[in-house]
């Protein structure tokens, strides 16, 4: 389930601290209100988390995954490594 976050259009809670996050499935409609406090509430676009990849994978690193190496001898041949 995807984390949003949401954050009070005016004003400030002490309730929730004017900003929160909350967890809910991606077919159910944005909140319109703090549930905490009931004011209106906006969503906020965050940063996604993607993994990133530092350097080139290697194929021992591929072999040492798991992964079966191939390599393209000609046309529709491949021969494994």
């Amino acid at each position: 389930m995807p984390t949003y976050v949401y954050e009070i259009c005016e004003g400030e809670c002490k309730a929730c601290g004017g900003c929160f996050e909350i967890n809910r499935p991606m077919n159910r409609e944005p909140l319109t209100n703090c549930p905490l406090c009931r004011k209106p509430v906006r969503k906020i676009i965050t940063g996604v988390n993607a993994p990133k990849v530092a350097k080139p994978l290697s194929v021992a690193d591929a072999k040492g995954a798991g992964f079966s190496v191939w390599k393209k001898i000609s046309k529709g041949e491949y021969e494994r490594q």
